[in-house]
């Protein structure tokens, strides 16, 4: 054997690890702590690894909302809506365009109106789901800061198929709408003061700028709401989220929105003293929804939760504090090479300050919380689709290179 091979096979050669944790389907009022717990103790065995501290277990928030049951229908959005808006005429303002995350949604509240004045900006949504043809609207009369009405749009732009989707998203949202005995009207602007051209009732959709569209709306004297404050409060035996609302929700059935978890907090604190008790070690949990990522070519950001992470234990809270090893090999320590060279940056880490904020040797290091970083990672490993891991277990992600 080759000597130096055989001195690194000795050594610690894998960093970071993560699995994606096979669990049963998870249907409503399924004990979602033993589930969790059981299979993690399952791929234990299967797959011959051992628990250690600082290990993290994360549960996506589809199975958390599943367990828990908690629903809305269509009507009860329409039955929220008829109190907050009684003159049964209002503008919608920036809804994604997404039938998984709001066509339902949608739906609801052309149940409980008669009119829908619908603003959306443009080329894209928030999350980045296009409407139009960008080339044509350069080479248009318009502008980002135009106002197209809905003729103009369809004079201008067409019928535009999204190229992933294979659909016109203004198409199908005008046919729900008009399927509920809703009148509609589009409107595109990137200046969410529009609507209050067409109408001083305002429901806003947003996701990341809730809070400051719903204030600058209502500054304007608009009687205004957002997703966020529709079923804070259950409607008879409804479901709720008193932190969120309707935002985070997705489609399970035609006429039932599955809202995002309001029981996290419970989930991961049981999953955790559960394996404390189990194995003895101290292993973090969270509940995670979209990454925080964008798609460069489908111009897609991930993000149509309001949060990454919905509900974390206590040791998760925090952002990374790194620093780049690139930096200090090519300046602190240029002059050195080889196992040197790496006994001087093990040593540099090990003696790093406890708050490197502000200085140069963390420049290249990603400034996000680590909640983010982390369920960005979980959400990529689980998908979307049909892998049947809505658990994640991850080894090693608080570890550096002095880490033997």
């Amino acid at each position: 054997m080759n000597p130096r091979f055989e001195e690194l096979s000795k050594m610690r050669n894998v960093g970071t690890v993560v699995r994606g944790i096979r669990t049963p389907i998870i249907k409503e009022n399924d004990d979602l702590a033993s589930i969790v717990i059981d299979s993690l103790m399952a791929a234990k065995e299967s797959e011959g690894f051992e628990f250690k501290d600082k290990d993290i277990v994360a549960i996506t928030e589809a199975v958390v909302g599943i367990s828990e049951g908690n629903y809305v229908t269509v009507d009860d959005i329409a039955e929220d809506l008829k109190d907050k808006f009684p003159s049964k005429k209002i503008g919608v303002v920036n809804p994604i365009l997404s039938r998984n995350r709001f066509s339902i949604v949608l739906k609801g509240i052309a149940r409980g109106m008669d009119k829908i004045t619908l603003l959306t900006s443009f080329p894209a949504d928030e999350v980045g789901n296009g409407i139009l043809d960008e080339r044509i609207l350069d080479e248009s009369k318009f502008n980002l800061a135009s106002v197209i009405s809905e003729k103009e749009y369809y004079e201008t732009f067409g019928s535009w198929i999204h190229p992933f989707t294979g659909i016109n998203m203004i198409d199908f949202y005008k046919e729900l709408i008009e399927s509920e005995d809703c009148e509609v009207e589009f409107v595109f602007s990137n200046d969410i003061k529009t609507i209050l051209d067409y109408t001083n009732d305002v429901l806003t959709c947003d996701i990341h700028t809730r809070e400051k569209s719903t204030k600058l709306l209502k500054e304007k004297g608009a009687n205004v709401y957002g997703l966020h404050q529709v079923l804070t409060e259950p409607i008879g035996d409804s479901g709720s989220n008193p932190d969120y609302g309707l935002l985070g929700s997705n489609k399970a059935t035609e006429e039932k929105l599955k809202l995002f978890p309001k029981t996290g907090d419970e989930l991961v604190m049981e999953v955790q003293k559960r394996l404390i008790d189990l194995t003895g070690k101290q292993i973090e949990v969270m509940v995670y929804g979209d990454g925080a990522f964008k798609d460069p070519v489908g111009h897609i950001w991930e993000l149509a939760d309001p949060v990454v992470s919905p509900a974390h234990t206590p040791g998760l809270v925090g952002t990374p504090n790194e620093i780049k090893l690139k930096y200090v090999s090519d300046n602190k320590f240029a002059d050195l090479k080889g196992d040197e060279l790496k006994e001087a940056i093990k040593k540099e880490i090990k003696h790093k300050d406890k708050d490197l904020t502000g200085q140069m040797i963390t420049e290249g290091t990603t400034p996000r919380v680590l909640t983010d970083l982390i369920g960005s990672l979980c959400d990529l490993t689980s998908g979307s689709g049909d892998k049947g891991t809505p658990v994640i277990f991850i080894q090693g992600y608080f570890d550096n290179l002095a880490n033997d």
